[in-house]
């Protein structure tokens, strides 16, 4: 990045944007004239997020000559400043990069890590889900650097520049983000150095829109990150910064820990769907589940039943119990679990799908009557990006809850995660309630925690058509369904594909969750699955927040898609 437009970045960001939330659940009604920023189009490039600043950081990028990698790595450091719900560096996630060209699409994995004083009955007994010894090994920002070092164009402290002069100018905080703010701070009164860096404290207690952010003690973290490299946080003062708030705190992560947490540049798993390649991330995110279900959807003609019929509804349903099943059975660390080749071949998928009952439910509890049950009981970001080239990046990455584990990093200003609690906490203990005790994602030092995170693209002829993913724990995988089968199966405009109601079945709680659209346009059908058997709950809240790009494979047109469940932001050039 050239001097002049580093400074013309660092100057933008200063000014800070506010604008009120639009949310709605599940509508199948455009909401395209409801506010700027909802869709974009762009021949030289996209970023979609779940915030203005730190698209528009992305799309700065792109524009200084940076490609779709370095606008993701951008867009993820503003991320841990402006949205520090789940924005972060003291977290992991999943990169999945499509190059171009003759390469292969790739996944920089840099899930957490147990630390190494951890064994699988360290949280048998825990009660909590907060605090110091929930936090795993952060994965961010070697993650992000092993992305940059693989495909990036820019330098390095070129595209961490910005979010630092945003943590350091502050920027103006908007509605969500104050409600959000408020209702956190309200919850964690435990943690005082959450209060001191996140609280408001200009003489009186809560967050007003117009306000302005400012986190000083980030931006400096931020800044010797940019100048230093990501050797700074894993070797050299921030690194010291985490170990002396892990001794405070009785916290596991050492020196060692931080010094030998290493991303993986692993192949995308690759699927296929009516013709189109599908890449998602491997063995311990949610990309077998997705394969999964789509091999066992292949076997019937969905879009003859139509998108809302109960019969096309009931085998959705059918494949997700059985796919959140094999889950639970087989899936974890590849580094510490063998995952069976099975789980995403067609001849597979088609035993299950003719095992379907397609008239009725079937019982949890007898699609995998090889665990045994016990009768008795989050928050990420996506965001998805595309240059001119055709280089495109899908990312999700998550400190776990809301605000992670509350514990900010004394004189650091970042958020850890809370992330061992994605692990089997009680060995050999399931439940119809959702509890997983199998093998395959028990704590061990070193392993990395079973994610539902599923960044996806789906590509026809070698080009990209969509880039996709979200948050929301365990209804992750289901909503990176429910917008795939929305565009290749059901032809939806991607505006309809993101905005439409979805759904999801996990294995356990045996049930149905519904977003309120589904009850409120399709009552109809779902009576009649009740009446095959199924329990129907519905969300009190939305389910994921898809920011998506869509490419027409006929036309090139490119449209950005900023889900309207969250504030969110498309912006291109």
């Amino acid at each position: 990045m050239k001097p002049d437009r580093a400074n013309f970045v660092r100057v933008l960001y200063v000014c800070g944007v506010g604008f009120a939330a639009w949310a709605t659940v599940g509508t199948t009604a455009s909401p395209a004239a409801e506010r700027e920023g909802l869709s974009a189009n762009g021949r030289k490039g996209l970023v979609v997020s779940v915030s203005r600043l730190a698209t528009e950081i992305g799309v700065q990028t792109l524009e200084s000559g940076g490609n779709a990698v370095d606008a993701a790595v951008a867009t993820a450091f503003a991320l841990a400043v402006t949205f520090p719900e789940a924005g972060n560096i003291g977290g992991g996630g999943f990169m999945l990069v499509a190059p171009g060209g003759a390469a292969e699409p790739a996944v920089i994995d840099y899930r957490e890590t147990a630390p190494s004083s951890t064994r699988k009955n360290s949280f048998e007994t825990t009660t909590t889900r907060l605090g110091h010894q929930l936090a795993g090994v952060p994965g961010t920002v070697r993650g992000l650097a092993l992305a940059h070092q693989s495909y990036g164009k820019l330098s390095w402290q070129a595209i961490v520049a910005p979010a630092a002069a945003l943590a350091r100018n502050g920027f103006v905080v908007n509605q969500p983000l104050a409600d959000s703010l408020n209702a956190i701070l309200d919850d964690s009164k435990r943690f005082a150095e959450f209060q001191r860096v996140l609280g408001k404290h200009e003489g009186r207690e809560k967050w007003l829109a117009g306000d302005r952010l400012v986190q000083p003690d980030l931006a400096r973290t931020l800044d010797r990150i940019g100048h230093d490299g990501p050797n700074a946080f894993y070797e050299g003062e921030i690194a010291g910064q985490i170990v002396a708030e892990m001794q405070a705190g009785d916290g596991w992560i050492t020196r060692a820990d931080l010094a030998n947490y290493r991303a993986r540049l692993r192949p995308a798993l690759h699927g296929t769907f009516r013709g189109y390649d599908v890449y998602c991330p491997p063995a311990q995110a949610g990309g077998i589940c997705l394969i999964e279900m789509l091999n066992i959807l292949e076997n019937f003609d969905l879009r003859r039943q139509g998108r809302w019929s109960p019969e096309t509804l009931h085998l959705c349903i059918e494949a997700m119990r059985r796919a959140y099943a094999d889950r639970a059975r087989h899936l974890g660390d590849p580094d510490f679990t063998t995952i069976p080749d099975k789980l995403t071949r067609k001849d597979y998928a088609r035993k299950i799908a003719s095992e379907i009952n397609r008239l009725k439910a079937t019982p949890s509890a007898e699609v995998a009557p090889d665990i045994p049950l016990t009768d008795a009981g989050p928050q990420t970001t996506h965001f998805s990006v595309i240059d001119a080239s055709g280089m495109a990046v899908a990312n999700t990455y998550t400190l776990e809850q809301s605000y992670g584990s509350r514990v900010i990093v004394r004189g650091a200003g970042f958020l850890l995660n809370d992330e061992m609690g994605d692990f089997n906490w009680r060995p050999g203990y399931t439940d119809r309630r959702g509890a997983i005790g199998t093998p395959a994602n028990q704590v061990a030092p070193g392993k990395r925690m079973l994610s539902s995170q599923t960044p996806t693209i789906v590509m026809k002829n070698g080009a990209p058509v969509l880039i996709t993913g979200t948050p929301g724990g365990r209804t992750i995988i289901n909503t990176v369904l429910c917008v795939v089968l929305n565009v290749l199966e059901f032809e939806m405009t991607p505006r309809d594909a993101v905005d439409s109601p979805r759904l999801h079945h996990q294995w356990f709680p045996d049930r149905i969750s519904c977003e309120a659209g589904l009850h409120r346009d399709h009552a109809a059908a779902l009576k009649q699955l009740r009446e095959m058997g199924h329990e129907i709950y519905l969300y009190a809240v939305r389910q994921g927040d898809a920011h998506t790009i869509h490419i027409d494979p006929a036309s090139g047109q490119r449209t950005a898609i900023a889900d309207p469940r969250r504030d969110g932001w498309a912006a291109g050039q």
